[in-house]
């Protein structure tokens, strides 16, 4: 049986997220037909598992317009755009009704599982670019089936892959025997049952993001309440502390952002949470209690802990896609020309410039990685970020490559210096190691800093500096 016609066939996008399905959006817009993929059971279905999180950006930054545009119709009204919503608010205010009006476009329950071109696997080269794109997927009943695509979009994210505790990106000796006492995700304390496990128990807190953060003030919360009392995290750093460590603070021109560190900061301070420094996880070891022992790479051994939360970023599923001939970066596991752009190496003021579907190419026509996915291992993506991506995307794909090359956003900064590799770097000029990271140590933080002054010390790091202030 032949296949069908490039012309005669959908864009097969990969997820139904937030960036999948402004993906389809855009796609409708251009008069082209999407058919969007998704393993879970509803629409959102990744957001859905962290829907107690409230979000750093307002409704007025996590709306796609193309999505709006779709929904106006039905009577569908945006939420205050000042306000934050949450993950279920997200999924079930906004995610849900636009699946809706994509209707049979948007197909649950199935995984994809490979995409090729039809009859040409990776390394072979005859007429290969007039082939139309192939997708295998699984239902959830075990079945599979075949479709066939005049482009693909992968929107499908990382949430699935989580980093390890590992501190050189493999697992930790023992963290897969350790399964049961750690997560990977930001605990819902609300939760009765989840808040029981936490509660009057030691955690080691492994990560310096916006999800560690946020973990260290629930669990600060947590030590606060009446069920709470002696609730403590230990926050594990694999670098030392700076003036950006907290983030930017009143600096980051995403308030809710820069709240988050503040409030990390606060949680030490309050003596909720010890930090330490330096500490790089080789393995986790039950104790004869049965809690856990986390082992530093310099063998060092802390005090056992209850519980651990990972929350050291996530990386791309690029399992389904090896029959494609991806150009990706050696480090990220971002296409090769957007690398440099979004490079935690490299850049010194969280700066990510605006980028559409020349960023995004692949040496195979027609692939795009977006949203999430499209950062790889880089931690610094906003939705609007994506939204942006999948408009330039979807004009691409139609033959608009004016629209496509036009750059339609403005993205805000954190406030921060210093790039999250150049952390892990030694200082040259210093023989014992490092600026960034000093001979590993517990650290108490003194009394908070006023929230303006943590913010202008993050302002006043000079851009060339190793450090923050």
């Amino acid at each position: 049986m032949n296949a069908p016609t490039a012309t005669e066939l959908p864009v097969v996008v990969i997820g139904a997220g937030p960036v999948g399905l402004a993906a389809a959006a855009h796609l409708l817009d251009q008069g082209v037909e999407p058919l969007v993929l998704e393993a879970g059971r509803a629409a959102g279905a990744a957001v859905r598992e962290w829907s107690h999180v409230r979000l750093f950006s307002t409704w007025g930054e996590v709306v796609d317009p193309a999505a709006e545009k779709l929904l106006a119709p039905t009577g569908w009204t945006r939420p205050d755009p000042a306000a934050y919503p949450s993950g279920g608010d997200w999924a079930d205010l906004y995610l849900q009704p636009l699946a809706d009006v994509l209707g049979d476009r948007v197909r649950t329950g199935v995984t994809v599982t490979g995409v090729s071109r039809t009859g040409r696997d990776r390394i072979v080269d005859a007429d290969r670019e007039r082939q139309p794109f192939v997708v295998h997927l699984t239902h959830a009943d075990g079945r599979e089936e075949r479709l066939f695509a005049r482009a693909v979009v992968d929107a499908s994210g990382t949430w699935a892959t989580p980093g390890p505790a590992g501190g050189s990106g493999l697992p930790a000796l023992g963290e897969k025997v350790a399964a049961h006492r750690i997560a990977y995700r930001v605990p819902d304390l609300k939760d009765p049952a989840v808040r029981a496990r936490y509660a009057g128990g030691r955690t080691a807190v492994i990560g310096s993001g916006a999800s560690a953060f946020t973990a260290l003030a629930l669990l600060a919360d947590l030590a606060e309440s009446d069920d709470g009392a002696g609730t403590k995290g230990v926050w594990i750093l694999r670098r030392g502390i700076s003036g950006s460590t907290f983030g930017g603070g009143e600096a980051d021109q995403l308030p809710a952002r820069g709240a988050l560190g503040l409030a990390a900061k606060a949680a030490v301070d309050a003596g909720h949470a010890d930090a330490v420094t330096g500490f790089r996880t080789e393995a986790i070891e039950p104790d004869a209690d049965g809690r856990l022992v986390l082992v530093g790479e310099d063998g060092r051994r802390l005090d056992p802990v209850d519980e651990v939360i990972v929350l050291t970023g996530f990386r791309p599923d690029l399992s389904f896609l090896g029959e494609l001939r991806l150009g990706l970066d050696e480090r990220l596991q971002a296409p090769v020309a957007l690398a440099p752009l979004i490079d935690p190496n490299q850049h010194s003021c969280g700066t990510v410039y605006p980028h559409g579907h020349r960023e995004l190419s692949h040496p195979e026509p027609g692939v795009y990685l977006v949203g999430m996915k499209s950062y790889g291992r880089a931690p610094t993506f906003l939705a609007m970020t994506g939204y942006e991506q999948v408009r330039s995307v979807a004009a691409a794909i139609a033959g608009d490559i004016e629209s496509a090359d036009r750059v339609e956003l403005t993205l805000p900064e954190t406030g921060v210096c210093g790039g999250a590799g150049l952390f892990d770097a030694p200082d040259p000029q210093q023989a014992d190691g490092g600026c960034c990271a000093p001979a590993p140590q517990l650290v108490q933080l003194a009394a908070p800093a006023a929230p303006a002054a943590a913010g202008a010390a993050a302002e006043q790091d000079p851009a060339g500096g190793c450090c923050g202030s």
